[in-house]
């Protein structure tokens, strides 16, 4: 019951703080707001092969078994569950999918990171934008075969294991990181160290994306700290993900917006 009425509250606070496009007075913002707004409104149906797929995996009532590393489902909690209701209730629907696609869009793409593959249908729209390689962790191996399902996103390397394990490894290989999506582990203590490990890779380019930043009291307590850290300049709230840019021509801003 208190998850209830903490999501509740949650979700009218960021209502009744919401502000819209045209109240921005940063050409940055309102540019890049503006740019999002159109892109979603293009791509009201999502990527037709995408979401084929995503309608494959509605209809597959197969049950897998899932070993959960982190916080776990609210709706479907049991070690067993059938692959429709993981895709059902565990993936990003695909206007936020495409807000992830966007933001990656905004960066070099060269090396970006998804930090919780699930059922891979946000790989797959991340994969079309990544320009060099995307590396996408999972630590349920059942659930991993599942977003290796034909066809593959071709940018696309499959990491499978606890991500306190793998994502250090992967960032020894690799020069950078551009874009991260950070939407696996969902407590505050797996978060906020999958932040602070990629954080020394970051550019002023780079953006990071945080899925779920309202979803706990551990949760909100990660975005707090995410904002008030210095190398953070800006960061868009829209409710189901926060989004993180490290670079901006402003005074230090944390706006709440929808979409």
């Amino acid at each position: 019951m208190g998850d209830i009425f903490f999501s509740l509250r949650a979700f009218v606070s960021h209502w009744l703080n919401k502000e819209d496009r045209f109240s921005q007075q940063s050409p940055f913002v309102f540019q890049t707001y503006s740019g999002l707004r159109h892109f979603l409104n293009q791509n009201k149906k999502g990527n037709p092969e995408i979401e084929a797929f995503r309608a494959s995996l509605l209809q597959d009532h197969e049950y897998i078994e899932v070993l959960d590393l982190g916080a776990g489902s609210k709706k479907v909690p049991q070690a067993l569950r059938p692959i429709s209701k993981i895709t059902r209730y565990s993936t990003s629907n695909s206007k936020f999918a495409q807000l992830y696609q966007y933001f990656c869009g905004m960066t070099p793409a060269e090396y970006v990171l998804e930090l919780g593959t699930c059922m891979g249908i946000s790989t797959r729209y991340l994969d079309a934008q990544t320009r060099g390689k995307l590396f996408t962790f999972e630590g349920s191996e059942q659930i991993q075969k599942i977003a290796q399902r034909r066809p593959l996103p071709p940018k696309t390397n499959f990491i499978l294991g606890p991500i306190e394990q793998t994502l250090p490894q992967t960032l020894q290989s690799i020069p950078k990181v551009d874009f991260a999506l950070i939407d696996a582990n969902h407590t505050y203590d797996g978060t906020i160290s999958a932040f602070r490990a990629i954080l020394p890779r970051l550019q002023p380019t780079s953006i990071v994306a945080i899925g779920d930043p309202h979803w706990t009291p551990g949760m909100e307590r990660v975005w707090e700290e995410i904002k008030a850290l210095p190398e953070v300049k800006l960061t868009l709230d829209f409710f189901e993900c926060g989004i993180v840019f490290f670079d901006f021509p402003g005074e230090k801003s944390h706006l709440i917006l929808d979409v």
